[in-house]
């Protein structure tokens, strides 16, 4: 890599240095940068032709250049010869003005190493082109090596070279003297030019009379490039030292031969022996082959052959040559006609200008692009024949690649893209409009081409309004989505809104269904739909035009129409144009499919969406049932008392949330997330491994009378050696709302929520408690409930106190108690009423007292506790209590230190 790039720098170093050296000192330096050496030409190939460009104004000129070390192996003499030759040729060219000449953009200038003049631009000599490569540089530029010669090239180069011998001959009264490939040059454009004037012959004549050249006799002892061709010159000039117009034609001939036989002349010239050379080859002009001419175009033949003729008289004239049968090719007379197109008036240009796009498909490509395209690019100074210009313009664009196109073509169109008059160039431009955005860069496109639509889309001919409107569609994938949104679409939109004309109206709104496509679908739901409802218009064909938007809206995959739109916006502006007068029978019959297939789709879908949420919620329901059960056993396994079902109750009517009206609201993504975390969680518990309470064993009933009383008492004592160390509780005040019975459930939460999570409401309340067997029949199970707190919560404790001397306590046959029955008795001489039991407002009644007929209260309780007892039915009961009881280690509530002596006094 390394060396490759060594090679690469030494490469252009040397180029560098040998441009620099060739042209150091000399002045057009001053006024010309002088680039890359790209051909050779003149007298014997002796001129190097560099590019080059004019500081001042950065035309681009072709530089030529002399380089004296050429002639450094020659004589003084000999080199001032050769040097005063060259000079002569190009001062004899700067003279001379004609499209068939070359071109000198700067006369010749002399340093001490170089001559130098410039030019018109050039590609190279006709020598080079056709194989002869002396003096060019190393490697040979590509485009010279491949270079090939299409037949309208040919023909119409051969009608140049005629054309410019003609102006010669009869204008300036000259004979060129040396024409040859070399002195014939292909400038930029593939015209053909004529230059090598060193050895030319002016008449000595008056002007008006019959033209007479005198001619210099051959030298043999001079340099070649101070002698013309030899092989290009006519006999006359060698054997009888005379010239004129016809050794010209002559010269022509063998031009022509050689440009149909790979750069090679009729006969080689021993240069040594010059003389005997020409009296061989007067011989065999005489016995001219049929051979030696059989690789010339058949038409063309017997010209060339008659231009090789030794008789001077028998050679046709240049005018005479122009005329011929072979130069009425129609890509040649093209070419020529736009040559001369600087003598045409409007009307001649625009003629043939609108046949051109017949020609032009005709004729090679690189002809079109190099030849003709840059002669039309230069009439679009003229506004007028720009709409006549354009068509071929842009013919021309499609089929160059898209380099070519930037380089060649839109430099020339970037100032036609801003004109507005005529509006003919609108037209083309909108009618080429998929050419321009495929070939054009983005940024262009952004600053020539979308500009010119817009105004368009304004413009006050409402022809081109239409045109622009029918045209976008085509081409609107290739529009950028920014552009379209937030630059095309509204003008569109205006259009539709502001003019008075029925056909841009309907014409915005179809182009607007063609797009859509290319649109959010969002955008469209927020911008184009209420767009519509803006329309104040009521002819049937707009009516049909914002249905079409609705129906391609409606039914196509990429956008659609969500129902609560249909529902809400669209269906309703439907439904009011559906009825509108203007329209027909079948136009009506096409608001009402569309309706109707927005209805269709519109309930499928809320349907569906109820259905699933229907069944969302009934399968919700039936897990939260299946867990309430899955719970409620496992409670009434753990405590199988009446409250746990009271529990179950309250769970299962609150905790499925059911609601008459939920099935009926919408199911939002927040409900469907909570649905799918219940679900969850639901599926969890279901999981879980229940939990199995230790099973008690009942204890055996004895057959034995006991003492009640001092069972209890013993029961009691070993109940209260549980907590030893507890702090004594404080007493109960009157009056107070806080439930005086232990729970398994901390005190805390059931006081400051009166709800248990898990297990519905607290039951703890003396208002749910069921029906006992007395009036303190309950207190006897609350007071035992630390112990089957201790079991749920710590099922691991062996130490179970023996409750079965309370199984009496809870026989259900015993007789309900009246209200008049559960008024307090007056208290026995010597007995203290006890504030744990004042706050009841009644001492504990006779075990054999009749209840059946006390009244009950609320969960089949009794009403002598009152409502105030109740928790659910006094909001006081949800205060936070005074001083919460503490649990212990155990699970269990700790107990104050009187409760023994409670006991005692409650039962004697």
């Amino acid at each position: 890599m390394e060396s490759m790039l060594n090679k690469l720098k030494s490469t252009v170093t040397k180029v560098t240095a040998d441009m620099t050296s060739a042209v150091m000192g000399n002045p057009v330096t001053r006024e010309f940068e002088v680039g890359r050496h790209i051909a050779s030409g003149g007298p014997g190939m002796c001129w190097r032709i560099y590019n080059g460009t004019k500081k001042s104004t950065k035309q681009e000129v072709a530089v030529f250049v002399f380089d004296k070390k050429m002639v450094e192996k020659y004589q003084k003499f000999d080199k001032d010869q050769i040097i005063e030759s060259l000079k002569r040729g190009v001062q004899q060219l700067t003279r001379l003005r004609h499209p068939r000449l070359l071109t000198v953009q700067h006369p010749l200038e002399e340093s001490r190493d170089c001559l130098a003049f410039c030019t018109e631009p050039v590609f190279a000599s006709l020598s080079n082109v056709l194989g002869q490569w002396d003096n060019l540089p190393s490697p040979v530029p590509t485009d010279i090596k491949d270079y090939k010669l299409y037949d309208v090239e040919t023909k119409y180069g051969l009608l140049q070279i005629s054309e410019g011998l003609s102006f010669l001959h009869s204008g300036v009264k000259m004979v060129h003297g040396n024409l040859c490939l070399e002195n014939v040059i292909l400038n930029k454009s593939g015209a053909w030019k004529i230059m090598g004037f060193d050895f030319s012959i002016s008449s000595i004549n008056p002007s008006d009379a019959e033209p007479k050249y005198s001619c210099k006799e051959w030298e043999p002892n001079l340099p070649p490039l101070c002698l013309p061709n030899p092989e290009y010159l006519a006999p006359e000039y060698i054997l009888s030292v005379s010239c004129d117009a016809a050794s010209d034609m002559y010269s022509l001939g063998v031009v022509m031969h050689a440009v149909f036989n790979e750069g090679k002349p009729v006969f080689q010239v021993n240069k040594h022996d010059i003389f005997k050379s020409f009296s061989r080859q007067l011989d065999q002009l005489t016995r001219l082959s049929p051979t030696m001419l059989n690789k010339i175009p058949e038409e063309v033949r017997e010209h060339v052959k008659m231009l090789l003729s030794v008789t001077p008289n028998v050679r046709p004239d240049a005018d005479q040559m122009t005329k011929i049968p072979f130069f009425d090719d129609v890509g040649a007379v093209t070419l020529a006609y736009f040559d001369s197109l600087f003598q045409r008036d409007n009307l001649q240009k625009s003629q043939f200008y609108k046949n051109l796009p017949k020609v032009l498909p005709k004729l090679p490509k690189r002809v079109v692009v190099y030849r003709i395209l840059p002669a039309l690019t230069s009439e679009f100074v003229n506004p007028d024949m720009v709409p006549f210009i354009l068509p071929n313009v842009l013919l021309i664009a499609e089929e160059c690649t898209k380099d070519e196109y930037v380089r060649l073509i839109l430099p020339d169109l970037s100032p036609v893209f801003k004109q507005q008059e005529p509006v003919q160039i609108l037209l083309i431009f909108l009618q080429k409009m998929d050419l321009l955005l495929t070939k054009t860069p983005p940024e262009d496109i952004k600053n020539s081409v979308l500009p010119m639509v817009y105004r368009a889309l304004e413009a006050p001919s409402i022809q081109i309004q239409e045109l622009c409107l029918n045209i976008i569609p085509t081409f609107a994938n290739l529009i950028e989505y920014p552009s379209m949104k937030n630059a095309l679409i509204p003008r569109i939109k205006s259009a539709c809104l502001q003019t008075s004309s029925l056909a841009v109206r309907v014409n915005s709104l179809v182009c607007l269904g063609k797009i859509l496509e290319y649109l959010d679908k969002w955008y469209v739901i927020d911008e184009i739909l209420p767009f519509l409802q803006q329309i104040p218009s009521r002819e049937p064909a707009v009516l049909m035009g914002v249905l079409g938007i609705y129906k391609c809206t409606f039914s196509h995959k990429k956008l659609g129409i969500p129902k609560e739109h249909l529902a809400a916006k669209s269906l309703p502006h439907l439904v009011s144009l559906s009825i509108d007068n203007n329209l027909n029978l079948n136009q009506f019959n096409s608001f009402m499919a569309v309706i109707k297939d927005m209805l269709t789709r519109m309930e499928a879908e809320h349907k569906t969406k109820l259905e699933q949420l229907h069944s969302m919620q009934e399968q919700q329901r039936s897990m939260n049932i299946n867990t309430s059960q899955t719970n409620q056993s496992e409670e009434t396994k753990r405590t199988p008392s009446p409250g746990n079902q009271v529990r179950g109750h309250f769970l299962d009517n609150e905790g499925r949330g059911d609601c008459p009206d939920e099935a009926n609201m919408s199911l939002t993504l927040e409900e469907k997330q909570r649905l799918a975390k219940e679900q969850e969680q639901a599926a969890k518990l279901r999981n879980q491994p229940a939990l199995a309470p230790q099973s008690i064993k009942p204890a055996t009933p004895s057959t034995q009378a006991k003492d009640l009383t001092s069972c209890l008492l013993n029961n009691m004592t070993s109940l209260g050696s549980l907590s030893l160390t507890s702090p004594p509780r404080p007493g109960l005040i009157q009056g107070s709302t806080i439930s005086a019975y232990p729970s398994t459930t901390p005190m805390g939460s059931m006081a400051s929520h009166g709800y248990n999570p898990t297990m519905g409401f607290q039951t703890g309340g003396q208002g749910m408690r069921p029906p006992g067997p007395g009036l303190y029949g309950g207190m006897a199970t609350t007071t035992s409930t630390p112990n089957f707190g201790a079991l749920t919560h710590n099922q691991g404790s062996t130490n179970t106190p023996d409750m079965s001397a309370l199984d009496s306590l809870f026989t259900s046959n015993k007789p309900k108690v009246s209200l008049n029955q559960m008024a307090p008795p007056k208290p026995t001489p010597g007995t203290t009423a006890t504030p744990w039991l004042n706050q009841f407002g009644s001492a504990q009644p006779s075990q054999t007292a009749p209840m059946q007929g006390a009244p009950l209260a609320m969960g089949g309780v009794t009403s002598g506790f009152g409502m105030q007892a109740n928790p659910f039915f006094s909001p006081q009961n949800f205060s936070q209590p005074t001083a919460a009881p503490v649990m212990n280690a155990g699970g269990g509530l700790r107990h104050s230190s009187s409760v023994n002596n409670d006991l005692k006094d409650l039962f004697g």
